[in-house]
């Protein structure tokens, strides 16, 4: 059996659960999120993985990281990242990695920006389903009328994120 490095982070605005397999992160997600047991199920299985308290260079790392995106000194992530999902969910996923910090988009612009327009619930679920958050950016999916839609943090931390990237932007 393999293993999962794991580690907590108290953030200002909840606490993370984060991830590192072979050198790469695989996870940073919120503790306490309702798909709590589904997205562990889906690593563990998918990497034949348990998971094991311990800190590693790459969990400290994502820890420095995370720490200057919360004090305003860094828009982007430099973490080696694994992604553990579908072809479709790894597809969605990288798109959202290229939206620029401070800004926003909408279920129905990436599944343009993946070459299908119909497909904005599934890009949906797929942006609930990432384990790797903050990071790969899915707090910067809004719904197409403007509104704040579903966030594994909750809405009060999707909105704080958002506050935080336009502060820093302005």
């Amino acid at each position: 059996m393999n293993t999962i490095n794991i580690q907590y982070f108290k953030t200002p605005y909840g606490e993370l659960l984060l991830g590192e397999f072979e050198n790469n992160l695989i996870l940073c997600d919120w503790r306490y999120r309702k798909m709590r047991k589904h997205i562990d199920t889906r690593l563990q299985v998918g990497l034949n993985a348990q998971y094991v308290e311990k800190n590693t260079e790459v969990l400290k790392s994502t820890c420095t990281q995370l720490n200057e995106y919360f004090n305003n000194e860094r828009k982007k992530f430099d973490l080696p990242l694994k992604l553990i999902g579908t072809d479709f969910q790894q597809q969605v996923w990288n798109s959202l990695i290229k939206i620029p910090y401070g800004i926003t988009s909408n279920y129905f612009q990436l599944a343009s920006g993946i070459g299908n327009s119909k497909a904005v619930r599934a890009v949906a679920n797929a942006n609930g389903a990432n384990a790797i958050s903050i990071i790969i950016p899915c707090h910067r999916v809004i719904g197409s009328n403007g509104a704040l839609a579903g966030y594994a943090g909750g809405i009060p931390t999707k909105k704080k994120l958002l506050d935080l990237e336009k502060k820093l932007f302005a």
